[in-house]
């Protein structure tokens, strides 16, 4: 017996398609991405003019529709297939295990230039297919599109049937193509020559790095290369210096809080940390803020496991704690060498931690990072390590905790409703503002997202603080106090981008809720 939307189907004289008598190109099935084609069930058949026409099981759903035409800025015409059909065709154009290389290939369009490669001539089967042009031009593709997507970083992971490549997009892995096995050596064989790292070794981890210039602008390239079972996994952190020229005031900090912090790094000598978990962006803060302060009449020295950006008029000291050479060692030798501000990279032990502190208290402007979930937190941290009150209370001027939110796509930014009982939980009861969420389009990869800004916690230490910390007080009285001095909190500052619709509650919570 047939059904009412089948009547309703029939009598507005929508076609019923068999997909399996259709050959759907490449540049038609992209037209929509995975995410939509699995969450709706359906399959772009035909593109005329800006009139796509769409497979799918209920061609009156007018909300998949609406939703279709957001996402492809065309006009959605729906025609009915079965379901069966439709899951063919998915598993068999979008799911697919892997391109040939040959298509990807052909399909690349890269314009990068390798700045720093080894001239040592490499021998050996690997090495010589390493150097092929087709794996040259693939390293080069996965690189360019990197840089396209906005990447932080590129993952290699290899698997027993491919080698799957994901980009870390706004702080979030997104998977973009799989390899086949079968050019796996190859490519990391390329990688390892490009970073100057020892292309017959397998067993152990290796680190390097290398440089491109893409579109004009010099490019630096992290690479960790690690063993696993199918082969080994390869990191590539992407160090785009044009991210640490921008200015700090360009690092998304609300008006308020940066207030605060250049009111910190005003400071003529003392320790300043910046706090938070690995991918907050502590490094691009620090570094930021050494560019500002790098001018002809300042020696600015720095200590970094590894360094990372390599800046001009700077002195970097890499860590070579294989031999010896500590953030401790190397801090009681650079200081022999008479700067005005260091940077360490990481605070990670009592003897790092000492000397740092007795430094500050010599007249040295001193920068470097600890991971701890607030700005009060470090206190009792440092005092955990081992560090004497007393000095830790004369040498801290600022801590600051940092996280990053993902801020709305503009191109799909929509007016959302927030439930009273949520806003009520965060303390936004009684506001009547309006919230705002992307909805997801092309240009945000569907996520609602698109690139990220800093929320800070500012606590800036006075004669109070100084003497809460001699007392031992914790580090929840020390955040009350300084909360009713001025300083707000990751949340609170948050919520204040939440209310100037730059991100989305939802997120805020992610990274800064309680």
């Amino acid at each position: 017996m047939s059904t009412l939307k089948d009547k309703l189907i029939k009598q507005l004289n929508i076609p019923r398609i068999n997909l399996s008598r259709y050959k759907l190109t490449p540049s038609l099935i992209k037209l929509i991405p995975l995410n939509l084609v699995e969450k709706y069930k359906v399959i772009p058949v035909s593109k005329i003019g800006n009139t796509l026409t769409v497979a799918m099981a209920d061609p009156l759903n007018i909300f998949i529709l609406e939703d279709l035409k957001i996402a492809t800025n065309c006009e959605i015409k729906g025609v009915l297939a079965s379901p069966q059909d439709l899951s063919a065709a998915i598993e068999k154009y979008y799911k697919k295990k892997e391109k040939k290389l040959e298509e990807v290939i052909e399909e690349a369009k890269e314009d990068i230039e390798i700045i720093e490669e080894t001239k040592e001539e490499a021998i050996g089967e690997i090495a010589e297919s390493s150097r092929q042009v087709p794996i040259i031009k693939m390293v080069n593709l996965i690189i360019a599109e990197a840089l396209r997507s906005r990447a932080s970083d590129i993952h290699l992971e290899p698997y027993e049937d491919n080698l799957r490549v994901r980009y870390r997009i706004d702080g979030r892995l997104q998977e973009k193509i799989k390899i086949p096995k079968q050019a796996q050596a190859a490519i990391l064989a390329r990688l390892k020559i490009m970073s100057n790292l020892d292309i017959t070794e397998h067993r152990l981890p290796q680190d390097g790095r290398f440089s491109i210039r893409s579109e004009g602008r010099d490019i630096d390239f992290r690479v960790s290369f690690l063993p696993i079972s199918f082969g080994e996994k390869v990191v590539l952190r992407v160090l785009d210096k044009q991210s640490i020229s921008v200015g700090l005031q360009n690092l998304g900090f609300s008006e308020y809080s940066f207030r605060r912090f250049e009111k910190g790094i005003a400071a003529p000598y003392g320790i300043i940390l910046i706090t938070g978990p690995t991918g907050s962006g502590k490094s691009t803060t620090l570094y930021s803020i050494l560019n500002r302060l790098n001018t002809a009449n300042r020696n600015i020295i720095t200590i970094e496991d590894p360094v990372e950006y390599q800046l001009e008029g700077i002195t970097q000291i890499p860590t070579q704690p294989d031999i010896g050479f500590d953030f401790a060692q190397g801090l009681r030798s650079l200081l022999r060498q008479n700067p005005d501000v260091i940077m360490i990279g990481e605070i990670r032990d009592q003897e790092t931690a000492d000397v740092a502190i007795k430094a500050s208290l010599t007249g040295q402007l001193i920068f470097s990072t600890l991971h701890t979930n607030d700005a009060a937190s470090a206190f009792t941290r440092l005092i955990d390590m081992g560090i004497e009150p007393f000095l830790l209370s004369s040498a801290v001027v600022m801590v600051v905790a940092q996280r990053l939110t993902r801020k709305i796509c503009p191109y799909c930014k929509e007016e959302v409703k927030i439930p009273s009982s949520v806003l009520k939980r965060v303390g936004l009861e009684g506001y009547s503002g309006k919230f705002y969420q992307g909805k997801g389009c092309p240009r945000c990869n569907n996520t609602g997202y698109y690139g990220r800004s800093a929320v800070l916690e500012v606590l800036l230490v006075d004669e109070k603080i100084k003497e809460m910390v001699i007392r031992g007080s914790s580090a929840d009285k020390i955040k009350e106090y300084a909360i009713s001095r001025g300083m707000r909190t990751l949340l609170e500052d948050g919520l204040e981008k939440v209310k100037q619709g730059e991100t989305t509650l939802e997120e805020v919570i992610r990274v800064a809720g309680d």
